[in-house]
C-alpha cells in the first residue's frame, strides 16, 4: 500500500499512550494512525482533516464516547465508527447504533482484533464484490450454456427465479460491471423463451390434463378452492400488473405477519388485463368466456378496460359451476387512494364472508403513468428503481394496513397478479386498419402485418383459445422487449413508448407470475 493509498485512522482514548503497541501494529499493516486523548480533540481534528475511520473509546473523562459520537455525526455523517467499550449494556449499544456505529469491540482488545475490525470496514465489501463476481460468472456459464429451447416449463420457472434473485443481488452491489452482462443474459433468454413458448403454448391448451403448467384459468381451482371447501375464510387479492421481482419486495415487508408459500404460474396470452384477469375470475379461457357469456365479452379496441366490468359475475358463475354457489362473495376493485382507505375502514365488517376478492389497480396505473410523467421517469428510470418505488408505495399503502388487519383476523390470504410487465426497448413496425386495437405490446384486428422475428402472429385464434368471431381476425404478440408502432408518425410514437413498462406480449417478466399463500403467524 503506497503512502497516498494509506487509510487514515483517528483513535480517541484517554490512555492512548498505553496503546502504542496497537498503533505500531496497525502502521505495519499500512494504516496511518493519529491518536488523541479526549473527545474534544477528536471532534476538532475531524473538522479539519479527512480521516477514514474513527476508533472511539466509550469511557473517557469529560466528554464520553457517546457524547463525542453525537458531535461527530453533526460534522461527519459518513465516517465509519468503531466503538471500544468495557460495557456490554444493550441500552448503550442501541443508542450508539442509532448514531450509525459500524462495530463494537469489548475491552480488553488486542492489536489483531483492532486490525480485523478495520479490515472488515475497508475491505469487507470488496471481498463480497469479488465473491459476487465469481458466483455470477459461474451461474452465468451454467445457464448460458444450457439448451433452454429443449427445457420444460419447470426449468423455465427455475431460470426466471435465478434471474430475479440476481436482480436483487446486483442491486446491492452497484458498479460491479455485471449489470450489462445480466441484461444481455436476460435478453438472450427472453429470445429463446419466445421461440420455445410459440411451440409449447398451443399444446398446453390442447392438453388440459397433460403435463402443462398452471395457467390463469387454473388459479381458483389450485389455490383458492381448497381453502373455501375447507371452511377457511379466504381473501383473494389480485395486484394488477405485478411481476415476481416486485412481489419479492412486498414479501420482505409482510414476513413478520405471515408464513408465506410462494409459487408461480404462467399468465395466458395476451398477457393483458382483459384476457388474463377475466380468465382468473371465470376459470375459463377467453374464447370460452366469449361463447358462454357474449354479453360480458365485447371487445372494443378503443376501451380495453371495458372488458373487465363483469369480474364479480364471472367469479360467482365459476363458484356455481363448481358447486360452491352457496358461499357469500364480496368483490371490490380499488383504483385510487380514497377507495383504498374506504376499503380499509370496512375490512373488519367482512369477517363472516367466506370469500372476499379484491383487485388493486395501483401498480398498473403507476406503470402506465410513468410513461407519461417525466418526474416518475426520473424517480424510476429502470427496473431496480421501479422495484424500490413499488416498495415505497406498499410500505405506506392501505393494502399493507389491510394485510396487517387480516393477519390478526386469521383469514388465509392469497395474493397474485394477472400478468407482469416488461421494460420496452425496441420498436417494431406493425400494419393494421383503423379497427385495430391500440395496445402497445399486443394487437388484434383484421389481416395484421408485422416482422415475425419480433412478434408472434396468431392467424388461428381458436388454437390459442381466443375469441375468433371472424376468419380474418389476427392477434400479434410482441416478443422480448419489442413494442408496436404504426408507420404514421413512427418516430414520435417510438420515442413516446421507449423505456415504458408495457404488457400483453411474450416475455418472462410478463408471463411468469407469482402467487403467494399467506397464513397468519398468529
Amino acid at each position: 500500500m503506497s503512502a497516498t493509498e494509506r487509510q487514515r485512522v483517528l483513535w480517541a482514548d484517554d490512555q492512548i499512550d498505553l496503546l502504542r503497541p496497537h498503533i505500531l501494529f496497525l502502521e505495519e499493516k499500512g494504516y496511518a494512525v493519529t491518536g488523541v486523548t479526549n473527545g474534544d480533540d477528536a471532534v476538532a481534528l475531524l473538522e479539519k482533516e479527512p480521516f477514514d475511520v474513527l476508533l472511539l473509546d466509550e469511557m473517557m473523562p469529560g466528554k464520553n464516547g457517546l457524547e463525542t459520537l453525537i458531535e461527530v455525526r453533526g460534522i461527519r455523517q459518513d465516517i465509519p465508527v468503531i466503538m471500544i467499550t468495557k460495557s456490554e449494556e444493550e441500552e448503550l449499544m442501541n443508542r450508539a447504533m442509532g448514531y450509525s456505529v459500524q462495530d463494537f469491540l469489548v475491552k480488553p482488545v488486542n492489536p489483531v482484533q483492532i486490525f480485523s475490525a478495520i479490515k472488515r470496514l475497508f475491505e469487507g465489501r470488496q471481498v463480497q464484490e469479488n465473491q459476487l463476481t465469481r458466483d455470477y460468472i459461474a451461474d452465468y456459464g451454467d445457464v448460458s450454456n444450457e439448451r433452454m429451447d429443449e427445457a420444460d416449463w419447470r426449468r423455465w420457472l427455475e431460470v426466471n427465479r435465478f434471474l430475479v434473485d440476481w436482480d436483487f443481488r446486483l442491486d446491492s452491489f452497484e458498479g460491479t460491471g455485471l449489470e450489462q452482462t445480466h441484461l444481455d443474459l436476460r435478453r438472450d433468454l427472453n429470445a429463446t423463451f419466445g421461440r420455445w413458448l410459440e411451440r409449447e403454448y398451443p399444446r398446453w391448451l390442447r392438453e388440459d390434463d397433460g403435463d402443462r403448467p398452471r395457467l390463469s384459468p387454473d388459479l381458483f381451482d389450485h389455490w383458492v378452492r381448497p381453502y373455501v371447501e375447507a371452511g377457511r375464510q379466504v381473501f383473494f387479492i389480485i395486484i394488477d400488473c405485478m411481476r415476481l421481482d416486485q412481489w419479492m419486495v412486498v414479501e420482505e415487508l409482510i414476513k413478520p405477519y405471515y408464513q408465506i408459500r410462494r409459487e408461480e404460474y404462467f399468465a395466458i396470452l395476451p398477457t393483458a388485463t382483459p384476457y388474463a384477469r377475466n380468465a382468473i375470475f371465470a376459470g375459463l379461457f377467453p374464447g370460452d368466456i366469449a361463447r358462454r357469456h357474449p354479453d360480458w365479452w365485447i371487445e372494443d379496441p378503443r376501451t380495453e378496460g371495458s372488458l373487465n366490468r363483469h369480474e364479480k359475475e364471472l367469479l360467482v358463475e365459476q363458484l356455481g359451476r363448481k358447486k360452491l354457489g352457496d358461499r357469500t362473495v364480496k368483490y371490490a376493485k380499488v383504483s385510487n387512494i380514497s377507495e383504498a382507505n374506504e376499503l380499509y375502514r370496512q375490512i373488519g365488517s367482512f369477517q363472516n364472508i367466506p370469500l372476499v376478492a379484491l383487485v388493486f389497480n395501483f401498480l398498473d396505473i403507476l406503470a402506465h403513468g410513468r410513461s407519461q410523467s417525466e418526474i416518475l421517469q426520473e424517480i424510476a428510470p429502470d427496473e431496480a428503481a421501479f422495484r424500490s418505488l413499488m416498495g415505497s408505495w406498499f410500505r405506506h399503502s392501505a393494502l399493507f394496513d389491510i394485510l396487517k388487519v387480516l393477519a390478526r383476523q386469521g383469514a388465509v390470504v392469497i395474493v397474485t397478479s394477472d400478468h407482469g410487465s416488461v421494460l420496452c426497448g425496441r420498436s417494431s413496425l406493425v400494419h393494421g386498419n383503423r379497427e385495430t386495437s391500440s395496445s402497445i405490446r399486443y394487437k388484434y384486428g383484421d389481416n395484421l402485418g408485422c416482422d415475425t422475428k419480433q412478434a408472434i402472429k396468431i392467424v388461428k385464434p381458436v388454437e390459442y383459445r381466443l375469441p375468433s368471431e371472424r376468419r380474418t381476425k389476427n392477434y400479434l404478440l410482441a416478443r422480448e422487449n419489442y413494442y408496436f408502432v404504426y408507420p404514421t408518425n413512427f418516430h414520435e410514437y417510438e420515442q413516446r413508448y421507449l423505456g415504458s413498462f408495457q404488457h400483453g406480449g411474450v416475455s418472462l417478466e410478463e408471463m411468469i407470475v407469482p402467487c403467494a399463500i399467506l397464513d397468519p403467524r398468529a
